[in-house]
C-alpha cells in the first residue's frame, strides 16, 4: 500500500468493526494510522457511497483543522496496486494512549485541552463525540490530542444561508463538547475543575438528557446484538490509541 506515494506496510490491525477497519502502517521513516471505511452492501443495498462519504467528511475536517497543535496531521492519498482508495483516510500516528479510567494527568493537560478545543470551535467545528474519553489521547510527552472526527459537525464556510440556518445547531453541539470536556476534567483532575460531579450533573444540558433517553438503550441493544453474533466481546475498554472503542483483544487475553 502507498500513502502520498510512499510504500507502507501494515504492522498491526487495531480495529475491525461494523463501520471501518483501522490499522497502523509503517514506512521507512514514519508511522501512519489508516482507516478503511466499510463499502460492503447491506441486505443487497450498495454502500460504496457511504464509505467514500465518511472518508471525505473526515478528510474535510482534518483539512479545516490543519495546523492546530493537538490535531494529528492528515496524510495524503491512499493507494493500492496503483488505484486510489477513496474510502480510506490516513493520518500521522500519535505515540501515546487514550485517556484511561482513573488516570491522573499532569497540570497542563486540561488547560491545553481547553485551548485545543477552543481553537477547534473557533474554526467552526464541533467534535460531537467527546463523551468518549477514548477520543482524547495523552501523547508520550503528556500533551492532549483529539482524534476521530467521523461524526463531527461544521457549517459550510461558503454558504451564508447554511450558516444562518445551522449556526444555532453548531453552537449547541460546541456547548456539548465543552460540557463533556469539563466532565472529564472533574474525573481526572478534580482539583483543577472548580466544580464537583454533582455540579456537572446539574449542568448537563437538557438536550444531552434527552439524547441519553434514546442513545443509551439503543447502544446497549446494538452491543448486545453484536456480542450474540460473535462480532464483539462482552466487555473491554480502550487503553491505547489502538482501541478507540472496544479493546476486545485485551479482554480475551
Amino acid at each position: 500500500m502507498q500513502i502520498e506515494g510512499a510504500a507502507f506496510r501494515m504492522i498491526e490491525l487495531l480495529k475491525h468493526d461494523s463501520w471501518a477497519a483501522t490499522a497502523i502502517y509503517e514506512s521507512a521513516d514514519r508511522k501512519a494510522l489508516c482507516k478503511f471505511n466499510r463499502q460492503q452492501s447491506i441486505l443487497g443495498l450498495p454502500m460504496r457511497w457511504l464509505g467514500r462519504l465518511l472518508a471525505s467528511r473526515e478528510r474535510a475536517f482534518h483539512a479545516r483543522l490543519d495546523g492546530i497543535p493537538g490535531i494529528a496531521p492528515a496524510l495524503g492519498t491512499v493507494t493500492a496496486a496503483g488505484a486510489t482508495l477513496p474510502h480510506a483516510i490516513a493520518r500521522t500516528f500519535i505515540d501515546g494512549h487514550a485517556l484511561a479510567e482513573g488516570e491522573w494527568v499532569d497540570d497542563q493537560f486540561f488547560p491545553r485541552s481547553q485551548a485545543l478545543l477552543a481553537e477547534v470551535h473557533r474554526r467552526g467545528v464541533a467534535h460531537v463525540d467527546l463523551h468518549k474519553r477514548e477520543n482524547i489521547l495523552v501523547a508520550a510527552d503528556g500533551r492532549p490530542f483529539l482524534i476521530d472526527f467521523q461524526i463531527s459537525f461544521a457549517v459550510p464556510r461558503s454558504s451564508p444561508v447554511a450558516a444562518g440556518l445551522l449556526g444555532g445547531l453548531l453552537r449547541l453541539l460546541q456547548r456539548c463538547d465543552d460540557y463533556h470536556l469539563l466532565k472529564h476534567q472533574v474525573k481526572h483532575r478534580p482539583d483543577q475543575a472548580g466544580v464537583t460531579m454533582h455540579d456537572v450533573d446539574r449542568l448537563r444540558p437538557w438536550w444531552i438528557r434527552l439524547h441519553r433517553q434514546f442513545a443509551v438503550p439503543f447502544r446497549a441493544f446494538r452491543r448486545g446484538l453484536l456480542v450474540r453474533l460473535g462480532i464483539r466481546a462482552a466487555c473491554g475498554h480502550a487503553y491505547s490509541e489502538s482501541f478507540p472503542e472496544i479493546a476486545h483483544r485485551r479482554a480475551a487475553a
